[in-house]
């Protein structure tokens, strides 16, 4: 997908086998190998994550932490953004909203899609679902689409 071609919110994403890494996408990102999560599919405009829930991830109430359950929803937009192998841009979130409908458990799998966007910006949406299939949260997002910028030697983050 070129960032001048209209999205296709009706896309279907290529399936890969469990936690394959995408080729050419991104390098590993270290916060998301913590969480182990998996990218399960990628494509033009959607993208599937997914990951096992354990006791470490949980918050106090027994159930996926927010924090946990925002990640998988904002990995699934970021990728459906990026696209298939699109290596000629990076994808930085400008805002989120989420809506949690209910305590999650088991398998997380988020599903992310493009709705919109142009050149510069892509608008997408996610759905969040849990081991017995219920809808867990749902999310919208923007992101900023640009050229990649180098990493600073030593680590941190790049200026923009």
């Amino acid at each position: 997908m070129s960032v001048h071609d209209p999205i296709d919110s009706n896309a279907t994403a290529t399936p890969l086998n469990p936690g394959q890494p995408v080729a050419g996408v991104e390098p590993p990102v270290p916060f998301l190998a913590l969480l182990s999560l998996r990218r399960e599919s990628v494509g033009e405009g959607v993208a599937v994550v997914a990951l096992e829930l354990r006791a470490d991830l949980l918050n106090q109430h027994g159930s996926s932490h927010s924090g946990v359950v925002m990640t998988l929803l904002e990995s699934a937009m970021v990728h459906a953004a990026r696209g298939a192998g699109d290596v000629t841009r990076e994808v930085e979130t400008i805002d989120l909203h989420l809506g949690f409908m209910r305590r999650a458990s088991g398998r997380l799998v988020a599903t992310g899609r493009t709705t919109g966007g142009g050149r510069s910006v892509c608008f997408c949406e996610a759905e969040l679902v849990d081991g017995s299939g219920a809808v867990v949260a749902k999310g919208m997002g923007t992101f900023r689409l640009h050229a990649p910028v180098p990493a600073p030697v030593g680590g941190g983050t790049a200026a923009p």
